[in-house]
């Protein structure tokens, strides 16, 4: 069984940093591309960073170039996403995603697999 557990997330000041942690299971991780998704209330769910099987190509959305940074670690079957300079726009639950696909994919209709979010709420 595919389980994906996102955590880390809490309440940070605008400009703070939060690194959020996903850790795998059930599937051989170093096969398959991670996603990092998030959705907040009222909008549609977004696709924030995606990093390949390998590590070596990755996608950000506009909206986090430059801020957020993913990263994997294939020994231990973790991905994990430094948030930077955080907004009161990231304010989201974030989710980690797998889908069928080895590549840093930009989308969100792929992703096949996620877990419970972890809440991440940027506010003074």
């Amino acid at each position: 069984e595919v389980q994906l557990q996102a955590s880390g997330g809490g309440l940070v000041q605008p400009g703070g940093s939060l690194t959020l942690s996903c850790a795998a299971s059930g599937f051989t991780f170093p096969d398959y591309a991670i996603g990092w998704l998030r959705q907040a209330p009222g909008k549609e769910r977004e696709g924030v960073s995606c990093i390949s099987s390998r590590g070596d190509s990755r996608y950000y959305a506009d909206s986090v170039k430059g801020r957020f940074t993913i990263r994997r670690d294939n020994a231990r079957n973790m991905v994990y996403l430094q948030m930077n300079s955080l907004k009161p726009e990231d304010t989201a639950v974030y989710y980690c995603a797998k889908g069928d696909f080895d590549y840093a994919y930009g989308g969100t209709e792929a992703y096949v697999y996620w877990g419970q979010g972890t809440q991440v709420t940027v506010s003074s």
